[in-house]
Parts: structure tokens; C-alpha cells; sequence
């Protein structure tokens, strides 16, 4: 029996949200006059918790109910942007469907809201191979906190040194390891360079196997 997961952070990762996040936060920005740049969001937009984004662009402390209504309207700017447009990162759904072969335990472990995972799982119809599910909602600390890769591994009932995540940006890789597990990290936002060490690198899913998941896990 097979006693390994793979955990996937999903924007970045299973599929390249990436680009359509940012033309979501442009025309939200424009609307409240908020200047930005592509090198901004590239260090403070990708990979992080709204909480932060609307924080850093804003120049203030965004929380409460003021951070639950930027959120929401942004959120909804990029779901009605992407809802005609969801598509995997190359060869995901034939690797997911590879491991789930060989009887892995798989998750989803994102800081995006419950709403836009709803949309992206079910287009792709890939909820019922999930073992687990965990969005912002469910966490209180948001990566780099290891939290949702902890409470993903008590979901599955594995250890976290059992599990492998795959991982897009720094503060999420950086969450990863402070559980205490291995990181794939998928190059589609950042360069190899731009991130911490992991234990294996992607540009897409064509270039990795079950079996390498596994001598990872097992090294």
C-alpha cells in the first residue's frame, strides 16, 4: 500500500492563474487609483495572501470587513475574467490521473479563496480524486505559516515528511519546508533562481513521474 501524498498549491501550479491574477489586480487598482508595476507583482503579488497584496499596494493596514470587500470584489474580477479560460498547467490532469494510479493520497492547499478553487476543481473536474481540500478560509496563518500543508497531511493521516508538495512561489516552497516536507517546484512564475533549494524542479508536468515522486519521498 502506498503511504506517500502529493499536495498542490494550485495557482501556479495546477493551472497558470498567474497572468489573469494580474490583470484582475489592474483593473482593480486602476479603479482606486493604486500605482503598481510588473516587478511589484512579482515580489509582492504572486504567491501571497490578499491580506498582504491589498496591505503592500495600498500603503495601510487592509483587515477586517474593508479587506473581506476588496477581496470580494477582486476575486470575483479575476473569476469572471478566467471562468471561459481555466486550463491546466501541460500534462497535470494525465499525472494526476498517473499517481492516483499508483495509489497516492493527493490534496489541494491554497491561499486563494474557496470561491475561485470551486471554479478551477470543477472545470476540471478533479474534486473527487482530492483527499483533501483546505483554501484561505480554513487556515488562520497564511504561507510562508506552515498551517494549511500541516493541516492538509492530518487530513490525509500522513506524517508531513511523507508528503511531497508542489510549489510555484517563495512564501509558498517556504511553507512547505517549515512543515517539514519535500517541495517540486513548478518554474511558471519565478526562475529557479528566484527561489528557495527544492528537491526537484518543473516546467511542466510532462517532466516528472510517479516514480521520481516516490525516490524523492524515499531519500
Amino acid at each position: 500500500m502506498n503511504e506517500f501524498a502529493v499536495i498542490f498549491d494550485m495557482d501556479g501550479v495546477i493551472c497558470d492563474t498567474n497572468p489573469h491574477h494580474a490583470k484582475a489586480f489592474e483593473a482593480f487598482f486602476d479603479k482606486y487609483k493604486i500605482a503598481y508595476s510588473d516587478q511589484e507583482f512579482e515580489e509582492h503579488m504572486y504567491g501571497k495572501h490578499n491580506s498582504y497584496i491589498m496591505s503592500h499596494f495600498f500603503k495601510r493596514p487592509i483587515t477586517g470587513d474593508e479587506l473581506l470587500r476588496l477581496e470580494n470584489e477582486k476575486e470575483a474580477l479575476f473569476r469572471e475574467l478566467y471562468k471561459t479560460q481555466v486550463e491546466t498547467i501541460p500534462h497535470y490532469i494525465p499525472f494526476l490521473h498517473a499517481l492516483k494510479a499508483e495509489d497516492f493520497k493527493t490534496g489541494v492547499a491554497t491561499s486563494a479563496p474557496k470561491a475561485n478553487l470551486d471554479l478551477i476543481v470543477d472545470a476540471l473536474a478533479i474534486r473527487e480524486l482530492m483527499n483533501s481540500i483546505l483554501t484561505s478560509e480554513d487556515v488562520t496563518l497564511h504561507k510562508p505559516h506552515p498551517e494549511v500543508y500541516l493541516k492538509s497531511a492530518e487530513r490525509i493521516g500522513l506524517d508531513p515528511s511523507n508528503c511531497l508538495v508542489f510549489e510555484d512561489s517563495f512564501s509558498g516552497i517556504t511553507a512547505a519546508k517549515n512543515a517539514g516536507m519535500n517541495v517540486v517546484a513548478v518554474l511558471s512564475s519565478h526562475t529557479r533562481e528566484q527561489l528557495p533549494e527544492c528537491a526537484y524542479y518543473i516546467n511542466d508536468y510532462q517532466q516528472i513521474t510517479p516514480e521520481i515522486v516516490k525516490d524523492i519521498l524515499r531519500s
